[in-house]
């Protein structure tokens, strides 16, 4: 091809994706790093007053239910690009050990819009636990903008974060806390029911009250320039949280502190005929992060790829009453940096249903990153030093397989009603539904990441469909441990024995969930000391060393020898981690010369282990 033939290609290809992109409106992303709902006024009471984002809901629609579907930044992020559940895609875990593929064809949603003629810019933060692929940005930088698209009459999508609200903007010293005040009078705000009321606490909520206001400010400068453009009324403008946070017990956890963001959307005069909705109205529906590249497709006027998981709420046709009778959402947390710890969550209407499937490991457990706020050690300190009341304790103590609350009347979801037979039908209800979703998706982390790592990444929906009967089973083991011991004895008595070593890595989960009560497993447990996988002997050593049968520390040590794999000797780290601290209290000699493998989670581990 000559350049005159290759100058009129790439002519008729612009005229081609400009006639497609004609009318279309533009959509803005605004996000405010590691937020939950809870501290905004225009959610929370208790919240910081943000002028600029309530004028954008006056002028759209806030959303009094929407979620994150999981409480950190790269899983969250992973999932609004690919409208994918992470655990049915392999994006489930932060930081990545290995980065997943998305099925040949498939592409994260922003690549459509391109496709149809969209300028597609991402100012600046990606951290993508699946591989990208080609096409989805024009550009994706600190410099993107709309402003450098080279067609001013084209349509547009720009998503641009907000990092001064990060988990990192609290973690000032002891010295900063006595020298910098807060503009937010730290006697005026509310402290969490599960957190100490002292002095740093009360710094630390009105810090962050503070780093919302400067958020708000920067939203608002980002709305005036697209005023000053003229582009405000044919612009989409979302505001919202890319995940709950800040404060212990927020990111990283799967309470609604967690989980529920805030989110509004301000509607264009040139568009409101796209939204069934008054202005200025709140939407009651439930809302979460595998609808939303859907719902930008739909007010593209684009068709939906059907492997999304999600379901547009904007856009021509949506019906407002349809959205507004969603009452469900689905969460899911595993590992977050070095800390391993598989939870499910189901929030229907009022009630909110989170099964711990290894809840013996409290949610304290040591996570390095976590620690640095000054908030965080306090509380572990105080709880050492016996000065908690039983609300503020529970972060640092074991928790049951069910945990059930009522976040109406509990918003902070300390009251468990899991074992209150009023509330049993509802108990069940929920359980059946969340069995139910993680056996549809299918469920990756039914297999411990380590396998995953090594068979599953090149393609992990694949993967899912091939081993769908297999998850199906290891789930219906796992949930074994809802149910009284003696009623299951029999079933893990089997399931010990198993020709399938995830099976028997389940059942001896399940018996650290029974605790004391699975003692008379203990002779079948031993047996699987020797196990030919050495995950299971992890398990098997922490069961048997949490009930005080055997001596963990040299069989862990001894897997720590033998394992090649970095991601399972991270695992096998993070139950010694876990016997350490606890109640057990079982010192453990452990240095880089005593572990075969290497890795992010094995390092952080052995920093932790060495002070």
């Amino acid at each position: 091809m000559n350049w005159k033939s290759a100058t009129l290609a790439l002519l008729a290809l612009l005229c081609a994706r400009t006639l497609l992109a004609a009318d279309r409106p533009n959509v803005v992303w605004l996000l405010s790093e590691d937020n939950s709902k809870h501290y905004l006024k225009h959610f929370d009471k208790q919240g910081a007053a943000t002028p600029a984002i309530q004028k954008l809901a006056a002028q759209g629609i806030t959303f009094d239910h929407a979620f994150s579907c999981s409480p950190v930044c790269s899983v969250a992020r992973t999932t609004l690009m690919t409208g994918l559940y992470a655990p049915r895609a392999g994006t489930q875990f932060h930081r990545k050990y290995s980065i997943a593929q998305l099925p040949a064809g498939w592409r994260m949603f922003p690549y459509y819009l391109r496709q149809a003629g969209y300028y597609t810019t991402n100012n600046r933060k990606k951290d993508y636990n699946a591989v990208e692929g080609k096409g989805v940005w024009d550009e994706s930088s600190q410099r993107a903008s709309w402003r450098k698209r080279p067609n001013p009459d084209a349509p547009f999508f720009h998503m641009q974060s907000f990092a001064q609200s990060h988990e990192s903007s609290l973690h000032f010293s002891t010295q900063q806390m006595n020298s910098q005040k807060t503009v937010t009078n730290s006697q005026a705000i509310s402290v969490f029911p599960y957190h100490p009321d002292t002095p740093t606490y009360r710094y630390t909520v009105a810090r962050y009250h503070d780093r919302m206001q400067e958020i708000d400010r920067r939203i608002g400068r980002v709305v005036a320039d697209l005023e000053a453009d003229g582009l405000l009324e044919e612009t989409f403008v979302f505001y919202f949280g890319d995940h709950g946070g800040v404060l212990p017990r927020s990111k990283g956890y799967i309470y609604e502190s967690g989980l529920h963001v805030p989110l509004v959307v301000r509607v264009p005069k040139k568009w409101r005929s796209l939204i069934d909705r008054p202005l200025g109205s709140r939407a009651a529906g439930f809302v979460s992060f595998v609808d939303f590249g859907a719902t930008v497709l739909k007010l593209a006027g684009l068709e939906r790829p059907n492997h999304l998981d999600g379901r547009p709420f904007l856009g021509a046709g949506v019906d407002a009453s349809e959205v507004d009778a969603r009452d469900e959402a689905f969460g899911h947390a595993d590992r977050f940096d070095e800390k391993y710890e598989m939870c499910r969550s189901l929030r229907k209407g009022k009630y909110k249903y989170l099964r711990n499937f290894q809840g013996y490991y409290p949610d304290a457990l040591q996570n390095n990153y976590r620690y640095r706020m000054l908030g965080f050690q306090e509380w572990r300190q105080l709880f050492h030093a016996r000065k908690l009341n039983a609300a503020q304790r529970q972060f640092f103590e074991s928790k049951p397989a069910e945990l059930l609350f009522d976040v109406e009347a509990d918003p902070h979801e300390v009251q468990n009603l899991a074992a209150d037979p009023e509330f049993r039908h509802i108990l069940t209800d929920l359980r059946a539904r969340l069995e139910k979703r993680m056996r549809q998706l299918p469920d990756l982390s039914l297999f411990p990441e380590s396998v995953l790592a090594e068979q599953a990444m090149a393609n992990p929906i694949a993967f899912g469909k091939d081993h769908a009967d297999e998850i199906a089973e290891l789930l219906r083991v796992a949930n074994l441990s809802v149910q009284p011991f003696a009623d299951v004895r029999e079933q893990l008595e089997q399931a010990l024995e198993s020709d399938n070593p995830w099976v028997r890595y389940w059942a001896l989960t399940n018996c650290t969930l029974f605790g004391s009560g699975a003692a008379p497993l203990a002779p079948l447990a031993k047996r699987r000391l020797e196990d030919d996988e050495l995950l299971v002997r992890v398990r098997a050593a922490e069961f048997l060393g949490s009930i005080k049968a055997i001596d963990p520390r040299p069989h862990l040590l001894d897997v720590l020898k033998r394992e090649e794999s970095g991601v399972a000797a991270a695992i096998t780290l993070n139950a010694i981690v876990f016997l350490r601290d606890g109640p057990h209290r079982y010192e453990f000699d452990v240095s880089a010369k005593d572990i075969k493998a290497t890795g992010n989670g094995v390092s952080r581990r052995l920093e932790y282990l060495s002070n």
